[in-house]
């Protein structure tokens, strides 16, 4: 790999792409490791030394001794899940001091965003969108309605209590008269008093401290949360996050401009997942979802839930290609395709007789498309652990090459394993 890039890390599919071992295998060539979106409802996992590790806000590359992170304006905080992260990382011995910056700017997600998440929920009934229910939603919803309560209001207390008691006002209908404990707003006020002291040495201004890391040749990589199939604007809407998932996010959630960026990698599954609802049309609801599901572990890192499984969709890919930029994808999970005689890749949809190439501009449509598949061949023998691409079976080399010619990007990565080093370098 070219060393010296800095790089945005994407998901390109629904999210559980694999991003977590691809940030912590291309921090070790840079200086910085910066989290642009998201909150704690997404969980990045590595396993080192045969040891797993599941971070929800804390980049991986905080595993590398020396490289510092940031957590940028652009994601919503849950200040309870920082401190778990942060005594974990000290329990394993991990000295971030001096290597973790959190941005003043970005937003709190609180105990009553988690009442007013499961309470939607709840009140969707066969409607629900499949939130994890950690309060992401409802607390962008507060940025965006400028009722948030941020990082900085941590060190003004009569600010926030203000803003607290504002919370009655505008959740009445939330927390007037529960008997929930996250309702109840004097509690989190004394908690949050309390969490000042550990954010205090974590607050820097991320945005000027990238620029200035970079005028002076620092190498910086950037990652974000979920996928881009989730993008709350192009993704399966209302099926989708509450922010930008694609290199967009990077640019605001971060506060940087677009030249502080040389490429994009993308993150493709050898196969797709989901979790929750909405459409997926290349699901499949048979033994071999299962079988996919089983042997890929496909069970949420913080959640805990079975993610939906089915082929490959090229269709899909196409679209967040292009909205992202994508010069670049590793390609993760390979080795959960070993030993299938036949792989299909959707490279259309058939919706409603008409075929088409493209992701619909109507996403309510996405229900109503039946894949169009290709059939390639599958291979035998058991690809884990290979680092050399031409140890790989003559068909999964096809089938990379074919992933990476229909896409019209290059294959910087393969993974071939959930540990750092079963990785083939292209």
């Amino acid at each position: 790999m070219k060393k010296n890039k800095n790089r945005v890390v994407v998901g390109l599919q629904w999210g559980d792409e694999g991003k977590g071992k691809i940030v912590d295998l291309l921090a070790a060539d840079v200086d910085i490791i910066a989290r642009c979106q998201g909150g704690a409802n997404a969980g990045h996992t590595i396993i080192i030394n045969d040891k797993k590790h599941v971070l929800r806000l804390i980049p991986s590359g905080i595993f590398h001794p020396g490289k510092v992170c940031c957590i940028g304006n652009g994601v919503v905080i849950d200040p309870f899940s920082l401190k778990e992260e942060l005594d974990l990382l000290s329990s394993q011995g991990v000295n971030f001091d001096g290597r973790l910056f959190v941005s003043p700017a970005a937003n709190l997600v609180l105990p009553y965003h988690k009442l007013i998440d499961a309470t939607d929920e709840r009140n969707r009934g066969t409607e629900s969108i499949g939130t994890t229910q950690r309060g992401i939603g409802p607390a962008y919803v507060d940025k965006v309605a400028r009722n948030g309560i941020r990082v900085v209001d941590l060190f003004a207390t009569e600010r926030l209590r203000h803003r607290l008691e504002y919370q009655k006002t505008i959740k009445e209908k939330y927390l007037a008269g529960s008997s929930d404990e996250r309702a109840d707003i004097d509690r989190i006020f004394h908690d949050l008093q309390h969490m000042a002291a550990m954010f205090r040495p974590l607050v820097a201004d991320i945005s000027k401290y990238l620029w200035d890391s970079w005028k002076s040749g620092k190498t910086l990589l950037y990652e974000g949360a979920q996928g881009s199939m989730l993008d709350v604007d192009l993704g399966t809407y209302p099926f989708a996050t509450s922010s930008n998932t694609i290199t967009g996010g990077v640019l605001t959630g971060l506060g940087i401009g677009p030249q502080m960026i040389d490429e994009v990698v993308g993150i493709v599954k050898a196969y797709t997942t989901r979790v929750g609802a909405g459409p997926f049309p290349t699901e499949l609801v048979d033994e071999l979802g299962e079988k996919l599901r089983i042997t890929g572990d496909e069970y949420g890192s913080v959640t805990g839930r079975p993610r939906r499984c089915g082929w490959l969709d090229l269709v899909s890919l196409k679209h967040a290609v292009r909205i992202n930029g994508v010069s670049s994808i590793a390609i993760t999970k390979l080795d959960v395709l070993d030993g299938l005689q036949e792989l299909n890749v959707c490279v259309a949809y058939d919706i409603n007789g008409h075929i088409c190439s493209d992701v619909p501009l109507d996403l309510a449509e996405l229900y109503y498309a039946r894949p169009v598949y290709r059939t390639l061949p599958g291979w035998s023998g058991d690809t884990t652990g290979l680092t050399q691409f031409e140890d790989l079976p003559k068909n999964a080399r096809h089938y990379l090459e074919f992933i990476a010619n229909d896409l019209g990007v290059e294959i910087l990565l393969v993974s071939t394993g959930a540990k750092r080093m079963e990785t083939i370098v292209v």
